[in-house]
């Protein structure tokens, strides 16, 4: 888009008329394209007066465009540097210690000036959120509280999470990304976009009530749903607990009261959110500008509830009756379904999300993925402010596969699989990268993720793509969840199967920035699960020779290439040795 159809920055900024604007004249990037796509080209659309209550935009935002980011590097000599491929931490001191330009440090000490709420500073580079080139969670987003009386201090701290964001360009997994998708790390440049966090102050935590990711497809419906149904996830607080993949409630947008495929109510307890996310306003007992972290906290549910923002989040449990409640009642454990939301209909969010995913959908022509903060009056629920933060395509091929159900048991498949993401089929993976089930312990799964991280160096170096194997989800915060394994770890997979086992059975993955990923590079994705009729021949990969072995992991070469093909329309993969 040409960025000259936005206005200049206002130096009045929340005080100003305009509620997105620009510093610089260069590109302002992926993300940023994505919501002034929202705002121009959505939101202008949407019936407001079908959804009383609701006040729904796009959070007030400036971008600093990417001439401003050449700018920084050629003023501060970093060129020399970036092409050393330094550290990640040499990296980020260096852009540190560097100089903001002049007019850009007076423009982020004119707008701390007038600010005083969290800001999220958020990547928006030229390949982010690209259909061809999706780069979703791999460059940094700070929050920070800005809450500091000193205006200088709290400029400075603008400037820092500015910094470490353009530094993230250079960082070791986007490098690793890009040279997955056969890109050149010399041609990116960032915008950084800097943009108000919607939530409330409760004491030392301010956060959203609610965080969401909704996407127009879902390759896993269950019960009456289809995947044009599409499928919501929401959890409590800061949306990084969905987009890293960690414990949320996922529905069908078009059965919001159906029920989840839980064995039991204790299964579902397990399954469901116990923690949240929040920027931390108070004091801080550690000064780490290099960490993205560094004002994040999580929380028990317990605080929520002394906040008063679980009342139309949870429901309680009466072990009398072995039954789930909608809402806050005695002294039962808290469990987050949003049944208030979604089974009472209290609040019409879910009619709300529909209107979106379609006019998203319909706007970019495809399938989508939108992301979405909202925040409900204490007491009522509304009025609520939804905050519309970000929209990307899903793309998905076209190609007629057909696996029939006689495939899934036959003696040649290594992989059968009734959950699948991805169409297509491949013939050039000679390479199997698997986690040694007799060897997996969910409480060293950061050991495997660093494991799976080198092995994936020396394949992405040959050019050999490779089917990863693993217990629980891959990328995921949680390491009690499965592997947590950053996007750069995996990048060379052409194939990933999630599997599961006595002591590591989570849903599996969910995390919105991993799922964007595998659509946007087109890794096919197949989640084994017994009960479903899925398996991992793994005496057959065991009496492969090994190409290398580690405490956790095994690696076999074939002679041959093995065949896979995923049926989106059936739900079916099969990957075979012939």
């Amino acid at each position: 888009m040409d960025p000259s159809t936005i206005p200049p920055f206002d130096r009045q900024f929340f005080e100003g008329r305009e509620d997105f604007t620009r510093i610089g004249r260069g590109a302002i990037g992926g993300k940023a394209s994505g919501l002034y796509l929202i705002r121009e080209k959505i939101l202008s659309r949407l019936d407001r007066a079908a959804h009383p209550g609701f006040e729904v935009n796009v959070p007030r935002l400036c971008v600093i465009c990417t001439d401003v980011f050449e700018a920084f590097l050629e003023q501060n000599r970093l060129w020399p540097l970036v092409r050393e491929n330094p550290s990640d931490e040499e990296l980020a001191r260096a852009f540190l210690r560097a100089d903001l330009p002049p007019g850009l440090a007076g423009d982020l000490r004119a707008l701390i000036s007038k600010v005083h709420s969290p800001l999220a500073v958020r990547s928006s580079s030229l390949l982010e959120d690209a259909l061809e080139h999706p780069f979703a969670g791999v460059y940094c987003t700070k929050m920070i509280p800005n809450n500091q009386f000193d205006i200088d201090i709290r400029a400075r701290k603008l400037g820092e999470a500015v910094k470490l964001v353009w530094a993230s360009t250079f960082f070791a997994e986007a490098r690793s990304i890009m040279q997955a998708a056969r890109v050149e790390w010399e041609r990116e440049r960032m915008a950084v976009i800097i943009q108000e966090i919607v939530g409330e102050k409760y004491g030392e935590r301010f956060y959203p009530t609610v965080s969401g990711v909704g996407r127009s497809f879902n390759a896993y419906p269950t019960g009456h749903a289809v995947p044009e149904d599409g499928v919501v996830s929401l959890a409590l607080g800061l949306g990084k607990t969905i987009v890293d993949g960690g414990r949320c409630y996922s529905y069908c947008p078009a059965y919001p009261k159906a029920p989840l495929p839980y064995k039991s109510l204790g299964d579902l307890m397990d399954a469901t959110q116990n923690r949240f996310f929040a920027v931390h306003m108070g004091p801080l007992s550690d000064y780490d500008p290099l960490r993205e972290t560094e004002y994040l906290r999580e929380h028990p549910l317990d605080v929520a509830e002394s906040d008063e923002t679980l009342r139309f989040l949870a429901s309680s449990y009466d072990s009398d009756s072995d039954r789930l409640y909608p809402g806050l009642f005695g002294s039962g454990p808290r469990v987050v379904n949003f049944s208030p939301v979604l089974t009472t209909n209290q609040i019409p969010l879910n009619e709300l999300l529909r209107d979106l995913l379609r006019l998203s959908r319909e706007a970019l022509s495809a399938d989508v993925e939108i992301e979405f903060a909202l925040n409900l009056d204490a007491r009522q629920g509304l009025p609520a402010r939804l905050g519309f933060l970000q929209v990307r395509p899903m793309a998905a091929s076209t190609e007629d596969v057909l696996v029939e159900e006689e495939e899934l048991s036959r003696p040649a498949a290594v992989v059968a699989s009734r959950k699948v993401l991805g169409n297509g089929t491949r013939e050039d993976i000679c390479d199997v990268l698997y986690a040694k089930p007799g060897s997996f312990d969910p409480a060293r799964t950061v050991e495997i993720a660093a494991e799976i991280g080198k092995l994936n160096g020396t394949l992405l170096s040959e050019r050999r793509p490779y089917l990863l194997i693993g217990f629980g989800r891959f990328g995921t915060a949680d390491p009690w969840l499965g592997i947590p394994t950053a996007w750069g770890q995996i990048s060379g997979a052409g194939a990933i199967v999630e599997a599961t086992l006595h002591n590591m059975r989570p849903e599996l993955s969910q995390g919105s920035h991993f799922f964007h990923n595998l659509v946007g590079f087109g890794v096919y994705y197949l989640a084994v699960e017994p009960e479903s009729g899925g398996r991992v021949d793994f005496a057959w990969l065991d009496r492969q020779p090994a190409a290398a072995e580690t405490t956790f992991l095994r690696q076999v070469r074939l002679d041959r290439p093995l065949h896979l093909k995923v049926d989106r329309r059936r739900g079916r993969g099969v990957i075979s040795h012939d």
